[in-house]
Order: structure tokens, then C-alpha cells, then sequence
């Protein structure tokens, strides 16, 4: 039982709720268990790279710290005593409160987002919401082919640079590959185009009308799912009691 086999659309739905839920919650303690309690589960159910998770996180963890800052130097004077001054504003014990809640909520969202990226394949994703979101297929297989295009644009793009620095153009460092990508585009377009031309002939060959079809890959939906859900309320349900308090 662990994220990664988790039904997908009845992951969305739960992570989504819980941050809609979060938003509406204006103290520090409810987020600031959200997020421990994410991370918990986290690494009870799910096998992710700690290395990975930390490099997506640094992006957001200096959000948090910005969020933080702005609100304690520009934010609005509130009640409450006087706990410091800074570059001539009195911050109060409200302010600190209030930034310290929308700096915990930015890392208690990104901790659910991160959680249901990383154990989640798009392929499985976009099945789930055929099956139980009833997605319409003409909008399931166009994702799939935008997937599609980013391994073949990649390769296309290797074979451009190789074939213009067999031609003799120097290609040595990462600023010569910088300054040379607007030589590139005109003829990446053109092999995007007759490779979207191939790609819809061939689903035009197989019988793709946009229609509701049987399909090889079934994603159900398990007990586990619910019990794997349930634990995500439970955590909320839990660290918005504590808030509320």
C-alpha cells in the first residue's frame, strides 16, 4: 500500500480538497502540521528521492522566506503588542502571526503538491481520469501526445546541433549552444509539424475517432485507496483541531 498505487484521480481529488481546506485556515499550527504530517506520510507510503524532493523544494522553501519578509516589512499594521521595529514599522504580534502563516502555508501546499507529483506517473493519471473522471479521449490523447513531443523534440534537437557542427559551425561551449538556438527553431518547427502530420495519420489509421473505446490499461479504484485517503483527512481534520485551539 503506497502512493505510487494510489488511484490518481482519487488522489487529485483528496490533495486538492485538503488545499482548498488549508486555505481558509489562519493560524500557523494547522499548515505547520500539514506539512510535518505530509512529510510523515511520505516517507511511510511512498519511495521517493529525498535528493530530488530537496531540489524541488528550494524554489519554493525562498518563496516562503520572501512571503515571510514582505509581510512582516510591507504588510499592514495590526493589534496587538509591539515586538519589534523594522526599517521604521512596528511589527506586532499579528503581523508575525500572519506571516508566519502564509509563509508555513506556501511550504504545507508545495509538500502536498511534491506528494502527489513525484508518486504519480501522467500516463496512469490521464487513464484515471478516462475511467472514473469520464475525461472525453480527444483531450486524454492530445496530452498524450504533447508527452510525446518532448523526447522526440529533444532528439531532433540533438541531431540538429550534431549536423550543423559536422557542417563545421563551433559548437564548443554552452554559450555557443545559447547563441546558436534561433538558427534552430525554423527547422525544429518544420520536423514538429510533419511529426504531428505522421502522428494523426497513424491514429486516423487505427480507428480514432474521438469516441468512447475499450481500453488495455485499467486503473481501479481499491480499499487501500480510501485508507491511503482517509489518513490525508484524518491529517487535517487533525491539525485543524490543533489550529483551531
Amino acid at each position: 500500500m503506497t502512493f505510487h498505487e494510489m488511484n490518481p484521480t482519487l488522489k487529485f481529488l483528496t490533495v486538492t480538497c485538503l488545499m482548498f481546506g488549508l486555505a481558509f485556515m489562519y493560524n500557523p499550527w494547522t499548515p505547520l502540521l500539514v506539512f510535518t504530517g505530509t512529510l510523515l506520510l511520505q516517507t511511510l507510503f511512498a519511495d521517493v528521492s529525498w535528493r530530488r524532493w530537496g531540489l524541488y523544494m528550494i524554489p519554493f522553501l525562498l518563496t516562503a522566506i520572501g512571503t515571510l519578509w514582505t509581510t512582516l516589512v510591507f504588510g499592514r499594521e495590526a493589534g496587538g503588542a509591539v515586538v519589534f521595529t523594522l526599517f521604521g514599522n512596528d511589527v506586532t504580534e499579528e503581523n508575525v502571526r500572519l506571516a508566519v502563516t502564509l509563509a508555513l502555508r506556501v511550504l504545507a501546499f508545495t509538500a502536498l503538491s511534491l506528494l502527489f507529483t513525484l508518486t504519480t506517473d501522467p500516463k496512469r493519471f490521464v487513464y484515471s481520469l478516462m475511467q472514473q473522471g469520464k475525461l472525453s479521449p480527444k483531450i486524454a490523447y492530445s496530452v498524450f501526445v504533447g508527452f510525446r513531443f518532448f523526447p522526440i523534440l529533444k532528439s531532433e534537437l540533438i541531431q540538429l546541433y550534431e549536423t550543423h557542427a559536422l557542417r563545421g559551425v563551433r559548437l564548443e561551449t554552452r554559450l555557443d549552444h545559447v547563441r546558436h538556438v534561433p538558427k534552430l527553431l525554423i527547422p525544429l518547427l518544420a520536423g514538429s509539424i510533419r511529426q504531428a502530420e505522421r502522428i494523426a495519420f497513424s491514429m486516423e489509421a487505427r480507428g480514432f475517432t474521438g469516441e468512447r473505446r475499450s481500453t488495455y490499461e485499467v486503473v481501479p479504484v481499491t480499499r487501500n485507496d480510501f485508507v491511503l485517503a482517509a489518513c490525508l483527512v484524518l491529517l487535517f481534520v487533525v491539525s485543524m483541531w490543533v489550529g483551531i485551539r
